[in-house]
Order: C-alpha cells, then structure tokens, then sequence
C-alpha cells in the first residue's frame, strides 16, 4: 500500500505538470494566432522538429510512469514464505475465517469462526459507543505485525470481494477457485473494510474488521483461544 501511495504521488505531479503544460500551450495559440489578432497570412504547413518533440516526449513520460509500476505489480505478486495462513470463506452474507497453523491452549483444533455485521440495534443495546455504525462485526480478525502472512481466499456461494483498503488488498472470493495474497503489517491498529462486489442484495452488509497485534499480544488473545470482540 505504501508503495501504491508513493506511485499515485508521483502519478499525479506528472499530471498536473501535463495539464499545466497543455493548458500553456493552448492559451498561446488562441492568444497569438487567433485570426482576427493576424493582419498577414502565413504558408506554415510542417514541421518535423515539432513532430519529432510531441512524439518522443509523450514517449518518454509513459516510459517514467512504466518503470515503477511494473515495479510495483511484480511486488504484489511476489511470494514471500509465509509464517501464518488466514483462510477466508465469502457466505451470503457474512465472512468466515480459519486459522489452521498452530494448536489453541485448550486443546487440538483449528481456530474457526464467523464473522457478522453488528446492526445499529445491537451497537445500541449493548451500548458500544464510538463503534462505526454499518462497520463493526461481533468477531473481529486479529493478525501479528511484523509478519508475513498469506491470505487464502474463496467463495461458497456467489462471487464476494475481501477488500481492506489501508492494505492495499481487494482480491475476489469466487466459489470453486482459490485466490491468494500476501500481508505484511507493519504497525499496530484496526483497519475497517467491506465486500467489493455486488454480490446480492445485502451486498453493502458485510464489513471486515482486522485488529493488528504485537507478536506478544497475538499470542496471549489468540494461542489462549480468547474471544476478541
């Protein structure tokens, strides 16, 4: 994401110089040979330098803006050896998550759970002031910082799109099919997303919240198998 960031900065300085540029050179021309403003008339028809100017220049800029955008592409593909895998499962309409890496304290099994969207009823009744409304779930997913993490992601019903925009990530969920992508957290916080696809007619009801932990922290709310909610 941070690389995205930096790339869009860059994109847009390019642009704004282009318009600015553009919008330079068009003024000069209704300025200077409009054709009341003209007394004489004049046989310029061709130029090659100028042709020559308009088209490697052009040239030049979309070469600066391929480099660091493959750059960037080859980056989000790149696979790096994970140290925890996030299987995520898009139902109509809710997610559902699993860990399946290491053992809970309590006993042998995976870590398993669904996650819904909390209504404005239940974030009244329970009196959780200052959650998002439309946002929060009663399960949130928690992830370690500093580590690479693999997100497997799929569908079990109709097309859903597990999206969290701080990250950087929108991948589809599609049923019969296994997508993947790569994490790496870099500090502490809660990140909010949602469901980027149309996917039926509660399609803007399915909210992610992910709180990101210190290695310590993860290890003492999800090892021990706590609720974290």
């Amino acid at each position: 994401m941070e690389g995205m960031f930096l790339f869009n900065l860059h994109l847009l300085f390019v642009i704004i110089s282009i318009v600015i540029l553009v919008g330079w050179l068009l003024y000069t021309v209704l300025e200077n040979y409009i054709e009341f403003n003209q007394n004489k008339i004049t046989d310029f028809t061709h130029s090659n330098t100028i042709e020559i100017v308009w088209t490697s220049i052009p040239a030049i800029i979309l070469l600066s803006l391929a480099s660091p955008s493959f750059s960037l592409l080859y980056s989000l593909d790149e696979i790096a050896n994970p140290e925890l895998t996030l299987k995520i499962l898009g139902h109509q309409w809710y997610w559902s998550y699993e860990i399946s890496d290491f053992n809970t304290c309590a006993k042998t099994q995976n870590l398993k759970f669904s996650s819904y969207m909390l209504t404005p009823e239940t974030l009244k009744k329970q009196r959780k002031i200052g959650r998002f409304r439309l946002l929060e779930t009663n399960k949130r997913v928690a992830l370690p910082t500093s580590t690479h993490l693999r997100l497997l992601i799929t569908a079990v019903d109709v097309l859903h799109s597990w999206t969290i925009p701080s990250f950087g990530v929108k991948v589809d969920a599609c049923p019969g099919r296994l997508n993947q992508a790569n994490l790496f957290i870099k500090r502490s916080g809660i990140f909010f997303g949602q469901c980027s696809e149309i996917c039926g007619v509660n399609h803007g009801f399915m909210p992610i919240v992910l709180v990101s932990l210190t290695s310590y922290q993860y290890y003492y709310v999800i090892m021990c198998n706590l609720q974290f909610n």
